[in-house]
């Protein structure tokens, strides 16, 4: 009986301690496991995420350094800072319902780099083959940058958007679409080396010539739209843009933030009390859903199209993107692929510092056909929606490719400064299935050659141009030459608008940090926009802004900060 008695209470002992181990381990357990580093939190996954490595592993990351990347890695963006409940698995069950891509961040404004052209020897490729671009934004965030007391990021400088910019007095066409002319002089940068000037000159259109228009405004009126220099100035714009409407044509104004919305349908222009109204009534906030405000507003746009016609998409906004299924230019331009080939044609237009997305406006007008701007102030848009509303709106040649061939007996080397982006394959130049750039009417396009001459040779080069009719299938071509003959013997006999576009392109080669301008000057880029001004207004104030860089760059230089 004894011995039973001493087995009831040791097993009531034993009982009890396990009760007791039981309640510890429930209460405290999370601190025990973490000492063998299995907390249950960790399990779950509330304190880890999981990444791709470029070599497609899998790489777990905390999410204190979720954003950051190892040496080597490809560079992604992080998700949208967000309190973690609970880690996504890694690998979805074959019945997971698909979900929408993972927001992006936008920290600053984002550019792409492109590198710049290199010095080509013409018994290696004496062909430059490019398609034109009428893009006017890199310029334009310049002149802010510098106005608020900056320098611009060497990767928002594209050459070919500063010179653009300017008006030249090249002759207006007697015939055609376009006049091609011609320009060459001594290089003030690279002693030894001349400067090419070749240009386009768009035929104009007075109102009256203009075809039937009509727009769809896609306002982009998320929370990251809340600034004056936003959608008030949005704002401002359309309604410059609507006023230099013929009565007869019409807009309609689709906005987009969480979702998408119908603001007005397809209105006459001379009902100019109810649109302003309408854009007077906008208001920001919310989410990004970008891609789906595009689709609906081509698709308003694809309804009026035809060769008789402009349809014209005009997209505002400060570019930035996070919700939808179409987050990227080139998912986004895939949605809407076939309303572009109907004939509907897009601008995009920039607003805004701190989240612009110069990168992806950009990527939408050179593969959308269209142009893109950059609106700093109420007097940009008014130069952009009024003044040169005609070349804004309507497209006199599409598919617009240039070919520069270089005789090598003339000619050692060549630079083509800018049209990086714009660059087509020689073998491409007649085929017309190619997509190239669109001149408007009234557009001037400019391209700079640096060149170094050989000593024989009579033909320095033969320029082909390119084009389509608007809505045309095959393309017409014309030929242009410039011989060695009438190349200026010094740059003073060179036109105002050589030296001027020079000044320009050599101030742009040099902010970018181009390898060729290591012993260029900013020096001699203001002295030679200095004398070729020519009363221009915009001309004088790129002087302006130029001397402010100046400044800048010696105060940097004296204080032993790198410039």
């Amino acid at each position: 009986m004894k011995k039973l008695s001493k087995l009831a209470t040791l097993a009531l002992v034993t009982v009890g301690l396990a009760i007791g181990l039981v309640a510890i381990l429930t209460l405290f357990g999370n601190n025990v496991r973490r000492l063998f580093g299995a907390s249950a939190d960790g399990l779950a996954g509330a304190d880890s995420a999981v990444a791709f490595s470029k070599h497609g592993g899998l790489k777990a990351k905390t999410l204190k350094n979720f954003g950051q990347n190892d040496e080597g890695e490809e560079s992604y963006a992080a998700p949208t800072p967000r309190t973690v409940t609970q880690a996504a698995p890694v690998a979805a069950t074959a019945q997971a319902q698909p979900s929408a891509p993972p927001e992006p961040v936008t920290s600053g404004n984002t550019h792409v780099t492109e590198r710049p052209n290199p010095f080509t020897l013409t018994t290696e490729d004496r062909f430059s083959t490019f398609a034109v671009d009428v893009d006017t934004a890199s310029y334009a965030l310049f002149r802010r940058y510098v106005t608020e007391g900056g320098v611009p990021p060497r990767e928002s400088v594209r050459i070919e958007e500063w010179v653009n910019y300017f008006r030249y007095r090249d002759p207006a066409p007697e015939q055609g679409d376009f006049r091609v002319t011609l320009e060459g002089a001594p290089s003030p940068f690279t002693r030894g080396r001349h400067i090419v000037k070749v240009g386009l000159q768009g035929r104009t259109l007075a109102k009256s010539q203009r075809k039937p228009t009509h727009l769809v405004f896609l306002v982009d009126t998320s929370g990251s739209m809340n600034s004056q220099d936003k959608l008030p100035l949005a704002q401002k714009a359309m309604k410059l843009m609507v006023d230099g409407l013929n009565a007869s044509d019409t807009v309609a104004l689709v906005t987009y933030a969480g979702s998408v919305r119908d603001v007005l349908p397809p209105t006459p222009a001379s009902q100019r009390d109810t649109l302003f109204a309408a854009i007077d009534a906008l208001t920001s906030g919310g989410g990004t859903a970008m891609g789906d405000g595009l689709e609906l507003a081509y698709r308003h746009a694809a309804k009026k199209a035809s060769s008789k016609a402009v349809s014209r998409v005009v997209v505002l906004t400060d570019g930035d993107t996070n919700l939808g299924y179409h987050q990227s230019a080139e998912a986004m331009l895939a949605n809407v692929q076939g309303f572009v080939q109907e004939g509907v044609t897009l601008s995009t237009i920039g607003l805004g510092m701190g989240n612009y997305r110069d990168d992806l406006m950009e990527k939408l007008a050179n593969k959308g056909n269209g142009n893109c701007f950059y609106i700093d102030s109420e007097r940009e848009a008014r130069r952009v929606f009024q003044e040169r509303l005609a070349g804004t709106l309507e497209v006199i040649a599409q598919d617009v490719k240039v070919q520069v061939e270089f005789d090598p007996k003339a000619v050692r080397g060549y630079r083509l400064l800018g049209y990086e982006n714009r660059a087509i394959a020689d073998r491409d130049f007649r085929n017309d299935k190619v997509d190239a750039g669109e001149i408007g009417a009234g557009h001037t396009v400019t391209a700079l050659y640096e060149v170094e001459l050989a000593g024989e040779g009579a033909q320095v080069a033969t320029v082909r141009v390119r084009a389509k009719r608007p809505g045309g299938v095959e393309a017409a071509e014309q030929s242009f030459s410039l011989p060695k003959s009438e190349l200026h013997a010094s740059l003073k006999d060179a036109s105002a608008d050589l030296r001027f576009a020079t000044a320009v392109a050599g101030t742009a080669d040099i902010l970018r940090g181009a390898p060729q301008t290591n012993d260029w000057s900013l020096a001699t880029a203001e002295a030679l926009a200095e004398g070729s001004v020519d009363g221009m207004s915009d001309r004088a104030e790129f002087l302006g802004l130029l001397r402010l860089v100046r400044e800048r760059q010696a105060s940097s230089v004296a204080g032993g900060t790198p410039y």
